[in-house]
């Protein structure tokens, strides 16, 4: 058993969702630059140029790159020989969130209560927490800072197990249409498939966490992954909805099990500025 002081979590949180709002990952700047090469459309050459000029600003001066710094959301990896020492676990991520927001200058950005007095708890608390338990002796911690224009976006349909790989791509592919500018394009398209309803969401936003364009080691999937994407492009919504050839960098699918009278199928959108940051203790 290796002991974690709950303190050593409050400070990588509070560390990483500074970082994240700050500093877009390295793949995430590579796809932007590559779009910016090969979008046949000059306005959206041009707002590319933008995207990649606030990029640079924004880790130059230590400033948030978009004014929406998000919900807060953690995916834990714990390993099962792990034990965390000096307080509980989520109350030491939520004091992390806590200080980060505060000490970096980030919009707290959440309300206590969703469908009445929607009063802001005015320190971007409570974080989403999601926990999966895995062998070893580490703590992987994963933030993501997840701006209200994309995940408003999301969509979820319970298709029936008639419901083939075309119906798939064109509830994407609708989901991304209707939402046009809205979600800050270009973006990354998260798919879950299968599961039920809750897991195909959880699956469909932890796709976003992989290396930009990364294909799914699944041969049968990354070809779904490249058909939607060639669909998507196809929709000429372009860099922030001013027409162009890029309106999506990638698509990352994850696949589940799933009962057999189910087929949930979940979509979230991040926008270009996909922010997130991990570290293991």
């Amino acid at each position: 058993m290796r002991d974690i002081a709950a303190e050593e979590v409050t400070d990588a949180v509070s560390h990483l969702f500074q970082e994240a709002c700050y500093h877009l990952p390295g793949d995430v700047l590579g796809a932007l630059k590559q779009a910016r090469e090969t979008e046949e459309s000059p306005t959206g050459r041009e707002v590319l140029d933008g995207i990649l000029e606030n990029a640079r600003i924004a880790a130059s001066e230590q400033i948030p790159l978009c004014q929406d710094t998000g919900t807060a959301v953690v995916l834990l990896e714990l390993g099962q020989e792990v034990h965390v020492t000096g307080g509980d676990l989520y109350l030491a991520i939520n004091e992390g969130v806590r200080r980060g927001y505060d000490e970096g200058y980030l919009r707290k950005s959440i309300v206590l209560k969703p469908y009445s007095a929607r009063v802001n708890t005015k320190d971007n608390t409570p974080a989403i927490i999601h926990t999966d338990i895995v062998p070893g002796d580490r703590l992987k911690i994963t933030v993501m800072p997840k701006g209200g224009g994309a995940e408003n976006m999301s969509r979820l349909a319970m298709l029936t197990p008639a419901s083939g790989r075309q119906d798939i791509i064109d509830f994407v592919v609708t989901a991304v249409d209707e939402a046009g500018s809205n979600p800050c394009p270009p973006l990354i398209i998260g798919v879950g498939i299968g599961g039920t309803a809750e897991k195909a969401l959880v699956l469909a936003k932890t796709a976003l966490l992989r290396t930009v364009g990364q294909p799914n080691p699944d041969a049968e999937t990354a070809q779904l992954e490249k058909d939607i994407l060639r669909w998507v492009n196809g929709l000429g919504i372009g860099p922030m909805g001013y027409g162009g050839t890029t309106t999506a960098l990638a698509v990352h699918a994850e696949v589940f099990p799933c009962h057999i009278t189910s087929l949930p199928v979940a979509v979230n959108l991040q926008c270009h500025s996909a922010r997130h940051k991990e570290t293991v203790l």
